[in-house]
């Protein structure tokens, strides 16, 4: 059976409840809760939360059977401007310690940008980028092993982890189980690869099969010579080859859909659930 959530932003919803309810009326079982996305009428600023909020959110969630799989906190770890980049550390560690009373042990980001405006740029590239972001999971990491939560890291091509061999040189460079990985298959996608996806997959579940955490499901299409995002169901990724792996290797673990409104939710939902059914486990 496939264990299948979403991002909570991608449903429109105008309170908490309102949230809640529309997920359980689909019949998932997990979210990815970014705060400030999701809970628009709420303060979720640095500095508002506490065990109390975090479990009130984490309720209203629990009420329904459902998980928030992942504390979502997008913050740029490199910004160029280090008073921009310092707030964005303390943002994300605010979630670590209060991830436990959501009733999550995931807090997760993508890794930044050189630049303050986030964007494809092969500066991202370079040598400097990287051992920048090193430098801040490491920070991060560390405070997740004083909470016992997992710091998810999420990489792209619009990132410094921009490969899955990048992602393996920072699990390296950061020795820590609290460091885990959100793989997003559709992040890794590009005008060069996109025909020989399934060894991109073969690839990272080589390279990091063991520490992912999370996978996100959306998928893509080639339109203007461009990687375009597209609903799940509704582009060129190949699910098939993907849950073959899945089901070998990491069993139930929870599929987040992303990019993915309505009304092609309920369509996308069925999709995975009948090409998961139909996938087999050899691999």
């Amino acid at each position: 059976m496939i264990n299948i959530g979403i991002r909570a932003h991608d449903i429109e919803a105008d309170s908490l409840e309102e949230l809640v309810n529309a997920v359980s009326d689909k019949g998932l079982t997990s979210v990815q809760l970014a705060l400030s996305k999701s809970l628009k009428n709420i303060n979720t600023d640095s500095g508002a939360l506490s065990p109390g909020f975090a479990r009130y959110i984490g309720d209203a969630f629990r009420d329904k059977n459902i998980q928030i799989a992942v504390l979502g906190c997008y913050i740029n770890m490199i910004h160029p401007d280090i008073t921009e980049r310092n707030k964005a550390m303390d943002r994300f560690k605010e979630h670590i310690r209060f991830a436990r009373d959501f009733g999550c042990s995931i807090v997760g980001t993508e890794t930044g940008n050189v630049n303050a405006k986030m964007g494809y740029t092969e500066e991202n590239f370079k040598e400097q980028p990287f051992f920048d972001v090193v430098e801040s999971v490491r920070e991060l990491v560390a405070e997740a092993e004083k909470f016992g939560v997992i710091v998810g890291i999420e990489g792209g091509v619009n990132h410094p982890v921009y490969s899955p061999r990048v992602m393996k040189r920072l699990l390296d460079c950061v020795e820590s189980n609290n460091l885990q990985v959100i793989f997003d298959p559709v992040n890794y996608m590009t005008l060069d690869n996109y025909k020989n996806q399934e060894d991109v997959f073969h690839e990272a579940f080589d390279l990091f099969g063991d520490r992912i955490v999370i996978l996100h499901a959306k998928d893509f299409i080639i339109e203007n010579n461009r990687i375009k995002t597209v609903p799940v169901g509704k582009g060129l990724l190949n699910y098939h080859a993907l849950f073959e792996m899945l089901k070998a290797k990491k069993p139930f673990i929870q599929v987040l859909m992303e990019a993915t409104k309505e009304p092609h939710i309920e369509e996308s939902i069925l999709f995975l659930r009948e090409l998961y059914k139909r996938s087999n486990r050899h691999v």
